[in-house]
């Protein structure tokens, strides 16, 4: 992935050193060799000291912006640039803000954003094949996004399918469970109630046969007791 940074340098001046005192100018300017010497803190600070002179220095700020990016301060990057790409006029100098702006949202994955940044870069100049590029490219890593989001997405929604089917399938086995614990307690039940009526039948079948015996028992003693009368 491209990620050019622009920078908006200034033309060489002649200066009369030591005699006058250090303008808006002067420290871009040194801020700039800073930090095309990657001494980019150095740099953030003339660019801070330019703007102290002039508020409204479109590039100090752009440039400062730049070299808070090169310190990995991408959302105070990003302020500058926002700040700046509603004061300047200047088109190729628009082009080169929202392109840095795009560099910033592609790195953080904000491809839509990211893409918008590019276009209106390329509306201020159509010629810049780097911005060009890194649109096309942001549209790719858009695109792949947007399928790896649906894929999980889908994935996601199978899942939850699965573990509702399986929930159903739970609550079915519980359920089944539940009825033949049922009706193996009614089989039981109906077991005990059984083996207590077949105990109280064998109890009054004992008890008739003992009722019928002491009737036996009796009519044979009343037979005896007769036959003893009629023979005396």
């Amino acid at each position: 992935m491209i990620q050019k940074i622009y920078i908006i340098a200034l033309l060489l001046m002649t200066v009369h050193a030591g005699y006058a005192q250090k303008t808006d100018r002067d420290y871009l300017r040194s801020g700039n060799k800073l930090y095309s010497d990657s001494l980019f803190i150095k740099a953030e600070v003339d660019y801070r000291k330019a703007l102290e002179i002039n508020p409204k220095s479109t590039d100090a700020m752009f440039n400062l912006g730049n070299a808070l990016l090169m310190q990995q301060k991408a959302n105070e990057a990003m302020e500058q640039y926002l700040s700046v790409s509603k004061i300047e006029k200047d088109k190729n100098k628009l082009a080169q803000i929202y392109h840095n702006m795009g560099v910033i949202l592609q790195s953080s994955k904000q491809y839509p954003q990211c893409i918008e940044a590019y276009k209106e870069s390329l509306r201020n100049n159509p010629k810049d094949d780097e911005t060009r590029y890194n649109l096309a490219l942001a549209q790719k890593l858009l695109k792949d996004q947007q399928q790896q989001q649906q894929q999980q997405n889908q994935d996601q929604e199978q899942q939850q399918q699965e573990q509702k089917e399986d929930k159903q399938e739970q609550n079915k086995d519980q359920q089944e469970q539940e009825q033949k614990d049922q009706q193996q307690q009614q089989q039981q039940q109906d077991k005990n109630e059984m083996s207590k009526e077949n105990a109280q039948q064998l109890l009054n079948a004992v008890m008739q046969d003992e009722k019928n015996v002491q009737d036996k028992v009796k009519k044979q003693i009343q037979i005896q007791g007769k036959k003893l009368e009629k023979d005396w």
